[in-house]
């Protein structure tokens, strides 16, 4: 019952906050609405005393008819220049009062974000920020200060990304699938990494070249009690002959990948120029990676008359010391579904050929 109405006050104040927002946004646009209409006002008063003093110049002979029409239909064209420019201004006004409230950045007490301050944020970002305010992406590892600085090195030819992946490892066994053979639920793989994104084409957003480092952890869970064992130059499987609560072998690799990407981000005008935008839409990427095996790690974990223990052992299990292979990504501005697939075979000289691959989601943080 207590978390039922900790959930109910939280979910009112949710929506009162909401509404208070919806007020002060139509309460600034009311504003705004308000100065457009002094701005016609003063500008048609000013016209008609300046026209007044026209016609008395036309009384007292100082002027013609026909110079006094002209005068006037010159002060008119003026006073009309003047309303659509200071309309103009209030016009950008609702604009960015509108993008604030389509980007979550009007607070309930009235106070824009762009103003000032600072920002933290863990995902992706809006396009813009306030003048004077910082902003702090937490994934990318990236700081911006104001907007001028944002748009300035967001539309950099190269751009940089933090990237995790996570996802599930199979082995491929003289080109067949070792269901029987391993865990595929079981069998996790990670990947953390930066990259770099450079723009192939200087006045075309299409092509980009992905490259960078990565940090990739390979478990394998074999099935049935089994457990890997090496044998002078082989490395097999074989039935441990005490229970096993967990057979896992871990392989850590350091990697250089590189993907040819076809990003689909539409570029932004702004102030009559054009900026190169990324991870803003579909994007694909076709490529591969290449490294070297830094650590093999065999964990085992058993109970022994009512005794847990839990067996590490460390050592190259005749594992390939270089790793190569082919992957590919396709997706939605940060989130892609990834697969790679190991061209080099796992163990060296195994009278049976072994091949990673894996599937999996895959994250890159602009």
């Amino acid at each position: 019952m207590k978390n039922f109405i900790i959930g109910l006050t939280l979910f009112l104040l949710s929506l009162l906050t909401k509404a208070f927002a919806q007020d002060t946004f139509e309460k600034k646009a009311h504003e705004i609405a308000i100065r457009i209409e002094k701005i016609t006002l003063e500008e048609k008063q000013a016209l008609k005393k300046e026209v007044d003093a026209v016609n008395t110049e036309l009384v007292e002979g100082n002027l013609t008819k026909e110079e006094a029409e002209k005068k006037k239909q010159e002060l008119a064209e003026v006073r009309a220049e003047n309303i659509q420019k200071r309309v103009a201004v209030e016009q950008e006004s609702l604009q960015e009062l509108i993008q604030l409230k389509v980007d979550g950045k009007i607070t309930s007490d009235g106070s824009d974000l762009g103003r000032g301050g600072t920002v933290v944020i863990i995902g992706s970002s809006n396009d813009s920020i306030g003048k004077n305010q910082t902003e702090i992406i937490i994934p990318s590892m990236k700081v911006y200060k104001g907007n001028d600085g944002k748009k300035y090195r967001q539309p950099k030819r190269t751009t940089s990304q933090f990237v995790f992946a996570m996802g599930l490892n199979n082995v491929m066994e003289d080109g067949n699938y070792a269901d029987d053979q391993y865990n595929f639920i079981g069998s996790h793989f990670y990947e953390w990494g930066v990259t770099l994104n450079s723009r192939l084409i200087e006045n075309h957003n299409l092509l980009h070249a992905k490259y960078g480092l990565s940090l990739m952890y390979n478990n394998l869970r074999p099935r049935d009690n089994q457990f890997f064992v090496v044998n002078g130059n082989q490395t097999d499987l074989v039935t441990n002959p005490i229970h096993l609560k967990e057979s896992r072998f871990r392989n850590v690799y350091l990697v250089v990948p590189l993907h040819l990407e076809f990003d689909f981000s539409k570029p932004k005008i702004h102030d009559g120029e054009t900026y190169f935008r990324t991870h803003k839409s579909f994007r694909m990427g076709v490529g591969g990676y290449a490294g070297i095996n830094v650590k093999s790690k065999q964990i085992l974990k058993y109970e022994d008359n009512d005794l847990k223990s839990t067996e590490k052992t460390k050592g190259d299990y005749n594992v390939n010391n270089f790793i190569y292979g082919v992957s590919a990504y396709m997706g939605y501005r940060t989130t892609s579904l990834y697969v790679k697939y190991d061209l080099n075979e796992l163990f060296e000289n195994n009278s049976i050929a072994a091949n990673t691959i894996s599937f999996g989601v895959r994250f890159d943080f602009n």
